[in-house]
């Protein structure tokens, strides 16, 4: 039975998923726009630092003001309308709450949000990929004991990647690589607030007309938001990482599957079952046509001649070989597909992604010599970037563990530390106090003792 019709049965019963949403900023609004029209779906509640914020999104989004008028959560849910407050910890404890959507954009909060979340016996879908990339698999193994789902958000492209890896899998076939796209030459990686609008061919005044928060999209540009899902997908499909961090090969689509083989079969991979970032650009700067950046792919093989014949017989685009075969999507939607995973969660129990290993970790990196006092400002800011790395030599890096890019925001710095060095947890004076950090630490001891428990 499909989720669709499943949805309209909830609606034709007066049964509707009733939702929780934390933070409705641009991610958060986007998801807001299609609930009204998704049947058997009701937002219920909406906790946002801002209230009055909030209500200008909804707003903008086309929601009429009386939607939005519930003076509690008791009173949305009694005549179908929403409640807007601040107050996250009511909504996540309301009992009429199925499904959290927690789109903070802020991992510190998020880990806060989610274990709550799990406590009142809530499905999570996490937005905050950032939180997951750094201690996913201790999320997911918190909401397992809490007898919920935790997942990834549908929309995002570590979800759609998980998807299509699954569709691999499901189908029989060995993923030999999967990954996203990106805009991405090696220098990006020093980018800041000041400079990425010219990376865009943007102008400041352009930029700031649109409402465009710098930050955020230099996470994208310098390299951050890559190796961030990277590690998500890498977690929640158990594919492994290079050892190097990402290496960004430049393709088009016709190309990817020429580019994602084994280096001992002419490709760029280490060896089979890794993830990868395709690049838009070649080394020159110049666009590639037909390119894969804002989408997903999976690169797969056909093992057999009768599997080979079969992609020659259908016309399916693969290497010159005919053995390894591509399939993709070029563009993914964002906030408008999260309710995809809401509905997955509430009406068949499922993940669109979910941590089962821990292979993958993002380490914060400097942009430039750092000196002692300074502080950091996490993903997207002046100081560092996020390089991916397997678990093991983020656990191993110097004999001290390599710092976490979701922890490295308000952080300040102890040791020099050159351009382009990771950096350890003795690098750093951190707040030990936050539940983010104990759990990030109590992950690493509970692996440290039992390595085998990695996948």
């Amino acid at each position: 039975m499909s989720l669709h019709r499943q949805l309209l049965q909830r609606q034709a019963e007066g049964r509707p998923i009733r939702v929780g949403l934390i933070g409705a900023g641009k991610f958060g609004s986007m998801y807001l726009a299609q609930v009204p029209r998704t049947p058997g779906m009701h937002v219920a509640a909406i906790a946002d630092l801002s209230p009055e914020a909030a209500c200008r999104n909804l707003a903008r989004v086309g929601w009429p003001p009386e939607r939005v008028c519930a003076t509690s959560i008791d009173a949305a849910l009694k005549d179908g309308t929403t409640h807007v407050g601040d107050d996250w910890k009511a909504l996540v404890a309301h009992p009429a709450i199925d499904v959290v959507v927690e789109c903070t954009g802020s991992p510190v909060h998020a880990v806060d949000h989610c274990l709550e979340a799990f406590a009142h016996r809530k499905h999570v879908v996490n937005v905050t990929v950032e939180a997951d990339a750094f201690c996913g698999p201790w999320l997911a193994r918190e909401a397992a004991r809490a007898g919920v789902v935790y997942t990834l958000a549908f929309g995002d492209q570590p979800a759609l990647i998980c998807d299509l890896v699954d569709w691999a899998r499901t189908c029989g076939f060995p993923v030999v690589a999967a990954g996203r796209g990106h805009k991405w030459l090696p220098h990006f990686s020093q980018s800041t607030p000041e400079t990425v609008w010219g990376y865009y061919g943007l102008t400041p005044e352009q930029a700031a007309r649109g409402g465009l928060n710098p930050k955020m999209f230099n996470s994208f540009l310098d390299g951050s938001k890559p190796s961030i899902e990277s590690a998500a997908v890498a977690n929640a499909t158990g594919l492994e990482v290079p050892s190097t961090g990402l290496t960004y090969p430049p393709a088009s689509i016709a190309d990817i599957p020429f580019v994602t083989r084994p280096k001992g079969e002419g490709g760029h991979l280490e060896k089979k079952g890794m993830v990868e970032v395709i690049s838009s650009l070649e080394a020159d700067g110049r666009a590639i046509p037909y390119d894969i950046r804002m989408g997903v792919w999976v690169t797969v093989e056909g093992e057999t001649d009768y599997i080979r014949h079969c992609f020659e017989e259908y016309n399916a685009h693969t290497d010159p070989s005919g053995r390894y075969f591509t399939l993709y999507k070029r563009w993914h939607l964002i906030g408008l597909e999260v309710g995809y995973s809401v509905a997955s969660v509430a009406l068949r129990g499922e993940a669109t992604g979910v941590a089962t290993c821990w292979n993958a970790d993002v380490v914060a990196t400097a942009k430039r010599d750092l000196a002692p006092g300074e502080m950091l400002d996490g993903e997207g800011g002046y100081t560092v970037w996020g390089k991916l790395q397997p678990a093991a030599a983020s656990r191993a890096y110097r004999g001290e563990g390599g710092l976490p890019l979701g922890l490295a925001h308000q952080v300040k710095v102890v040791r020099p530390v050159a351009q382009g060095q990771m950096l350890s947890w003795n690098d750093v004076a951190i707040d030990t106090a936050t539940r983010a950090y104990r759990v990030r630490r109590e992950m690493e001891a509970a692996f440290a003792a039992a390595p085998e428990a990695r996948r």
